[in-house]
């Protein structure tokens, strides 16, 4: 990678508008952030290129990441209808945004839709039973917050449909050109999930927080890579989402249900076997979501992690580094 092309990775110039095609998937990253950053926690906003209807991977940030990124020139080519009474944030907010695919229910995954439902539209939340039933029991229960929803501790007041997801199953996502299916992860005990979005024959693969096989235990990620291996073969899938919390020096024994560098070469290895071999993934973006936060001086950790994956790096995979507000056209592999 060129010292330009790194330092776009981490946000610090812009990157040049990607040139425009038919096909493939708009992605703004809401949020960057595993943890203690508010405003700016896990979410990613994707919606096939072209089409106006979006949905979200996470809504840990939601309005606050829609203004960063609207400052950023990711909504430049949003038009608001004539009628409409919404400046642009709120218009991506309510209109844009058809739904919220929540991998988990802890709060840096959630804290977005949470804050921002007294003014959010009506419109669905889709994700596991399990997460829906944290969300409903945990947050939307007249004690953490109103509830939002239309089921769980009364009054109901309606906003959010609950959709339950069952594993490996796709649904159409209601309002949209998409097709998500979810994969059940393991977070240090608790469940969470990767979601495929498909439209068009191309896809997406956007992972929740995630420990590896190896530490977690079962096959939660072969399954994932198995199901994907054809499509990573042909072209069709565009880009992977997946996070990285902490660089590679942290011991298995703590990573609380998280992945590193070194893991995530690992896993990304066994689907290139899958797919046809050592270059079957090269040119593939692939976007490192979740990296903690910095309190303490010394080496960002975004860029040690960078470094990492990229000395390790012999499938020819594109590694990125998103910054808030930044967003991309992944259509062809380059």
């Amino acid at each position: 990678m060129t010292a330009a092309l790194r330092l776009a990775a981490l946000g610090l110039v812009a990157l040049t508008p990607p040139a425009l095609a038919d096909n493939g998937f708009d992605v703004v990253t809401l949020g960057a952030r595993g943890g203690l950053e508010g405003g700016n926690l896990s979410a990613f906003l994707i919606q096939p290129h072209g089409d106006p209807r979006a949905v979200t991977c996470d809504a840990g940030a939601i309005v606050n990441g829609i203004r960063v990124a609207d400052e950023k020139g990711a909504f430049d080519a949003v038009e608001l209808p004539a009628e409409s009474d919404y400046t642009r944030v709120g218009h991506v907010f309510t209109d844009v945004i058809r739904g919220y695919f929540i991998s988990h229910s802890h709060l840096d995954h959630i804290a977005g839709l949470i804050v921002g439902s007294p003014d959010d539209s009506a419109k669905p939340i889709y994700g596991l039973p399990s997460v829906l039933g944290n969300i409903e029991s945990t947050y939307f229960n007249w004690v953490a917050w109103p509830n939002f929803g239309k089921s769980g501790t009364e009054p109901h007041l309606g906003k959010y449909d609950y959709i339950a997801l069952a594993p490996g199953e796709p649904v159409e996502v209601a309002n949209t050109a998409i097709t998500a299916t979810a994969f059940p992860l393991s977070h240090g005990g608790v469940e969470s999930t990767a979601f495929l979005f498909e439209s068009g024959g191309d896809s997406i693969l956007c992972f929740g927080d995630t420990g590896p096989d190896s530490v977690e235990g079962g096959e939660h990620l072969a399954t994932i890579w198995q199901a994907v291996a054809e499509q990573a073969k042909s072209g069709a899938l565009k880009a992977i989402v997946i996070e990285s919390s902490y660089t590679s020096d942290r011991p298995d024994n703590l990573l609380f249900g998280h992945l590193t560098p070194k893991h995530i070469l690992a896993e990304l290895g066994k689907l290139a076997d899958l797919a046809g071999g050592p270059q079957a993934l090269a040119g593939l973006p692939v976007v490192i979501s979740h990296i903690k936060y910095q309190i303490k001086q010394g080496e960002l950790p975004q860029v040690t992690i960078l470094n990492e994956l990229e000395a390790g790096n012999d499938l020819g995979v594109r590694f990125i580094i998103p910054e808030q507000g930044m967003s991309w056209h992944f259509d062809a592999r380059d």
